[in-house]
């Protein structure tokens, strides 16, 4: 993991518009060459794909279930952890009762960008699969299907989650959502659609609703590698704004009375550690790069030589996300990278952090509010570091709290 290429986890979200037989004249195609629309009674199409488990699984392989739910699933995509535990839960309450889950990730890891990991620990290729379900205690199998897509073409699969139901004879009659909820809180489902199905096809009734439309991340198509080349361009042309700050600007940034969890890292272009991990950081600021999320470098060379600094920082794309630059704006700053103008690194540590020993690279950081939630005086791990800041801001979507009347 330390060592992930996150230059080439990069892709667009948007579907392509490709028309193919399959598509009705004027009628917006849902996904790429050779995309299927599976419709109510058709038949399940089979499966050849290998399992976190290493063995290879088909359709014969389910053929004992009364009910056959194919579950399009992902690692990175929020929506789609927000149902695995009620995904478990379904698997448990109709065990026993005929009901059979099956897992499917159909995205290409490649054609992810590094910003939209940042709700996972983990990238969708097949060695992470197997990381996550662990972690995760999937209690289903957990299919691969991003070397070729094969299986998501053949089902039409839109998004994770995405949701197919099949009877005894394995005839399609139900497809969609899990549910109406993106949260993990189970408390805000108010349509529980899948559910709903496996009951009424279990009591030998017709299902109350048919068709669903599924909501999460849009399936990373393998045609999307096409956009890594100007994604990547557009970061590594990116400006950096370099400017001057002083302890009572670090301290009023350290207080953090934003919405926004902010790493502060400090540093020099003299100083060995520093450097080498600098990437690490970047890589952080990237990952978070859609979250409200804010890396924040403060720089401990002679403020005379702010040119080499911005050189440096550019060099490594040390740039400002687009989504943060609205709420740069407002606060009144050109971007994140400073160089401290003080005489004293006293004023600096009683400023930013009364823990730090002295040395750098010294990083720091905090929750709205200044709550600390990662210290390190020293070079970080990457790892542990964006661990620790997906243990705070979480891996799914959380309900705004009520305002208090």
């Amino acid at each position: 993991m330390k060592k992930l290429a996150y230059t080439l986890l990069l892709a667009a979200t948007w579907l392509p518009v490709i028309v193919n037989a399959e598509t009705p004249k004027g009628k917006k195609p849902a996904g790429p060459e050779g995309f299927n629309e599976l419709k109510i009674g058709d038949a399940a199409p089979d499966f050849d794909l290998i399992g976190i488990d290493e063995e290879k699984h088909t359709l014969k392989n389910y053929e004992d279930a009364d009910l056959l739910m194919i579950a399009f699933l992902s690692n990175h995509c929020p929506t789609s952890q927000a149902v695995e535990g009620r995904i478990k839960k379904l698997q448990k309450d109709f065990k026993g009762k005929g009901l059979k889950v099956v897992a499917i990730n159909p995205n290409d890891p490649a054609a992810l960008r590094p910003d939209e990991l940042g709700y996972s620990k983990y990238n969708d290729s097949f060695p992470e699969m197997k990381l996550h379900a662990k972690e995760q205690g999937f209690t289903f199998p957990y299919l691969y299907d991003g070397d070729t897509q094969k299986t998501a073409l053949a089902y039409g699969c839109l998004a994770t989650p995405h949701v197919f139901l099949f009877d005894k004879e394995r005839k399609l009659r139900y497809q969609g959502r899990l549910d109406d909820s993106r949260y993990g809180d189970d408390s805000t489902v108010t349509s529980p659609d899948a559910r709903n199905a496996v009951e009424a096809l279990l009591a030998g009734k017709p299902v109350p609703v048919e068709v669903t439309k599924p909501h999460g991340c849009s399936t990373k198509w393998i045609d999307k590698r096409q956009q890594l080349v100007a994604d990547n361009e557009k970061w590594e042309k990116g400006e950096v704004e370099v400017e001057l700050i002083d302890a009572k600007g670090v301290e009023a940034l350290r207080k953090n009375d934003t919405k926004k969890v902010r790493m502060f890292n400090v540093w020099a272009t003299w100083c060995g550690p520093c450097v080498k991990e600098f990437p690490e950081l970047v890589a952080t600021s990237r990952k978070f790069g859609l979250r409200d999320f804010e890396f924040i470098s403060i720089s401990m060379d002679d403020p005379k030589t702010m040119d080499e600094v911005k050189t440096f920082l550019e060099k490594h794309n040390a740039v400002v996300p687009d989504k943060l630059k609205p709420s740069l704006k407002a606060e009144g700053r050109k971007g994140n990278a400073y160089v401290f103008s003080g005489a004293s690194q006293d004023e600096l540590i009683k400023a930013l952090d009364a823990e730090w020993p002295g040395p750098i690279p010294h990083t720091l950081v905090v929750a709205p509010g200044g709550e600390v939630i990662f210290r390190q005086n020293g070079a970080v791990d990457g790892d542990e570091l964006r661990a620790k800041i997906l243990e705070h801001m979480g891996r799914f979507y959380k309900p705004e709290p009520e305002a208090k009347p």
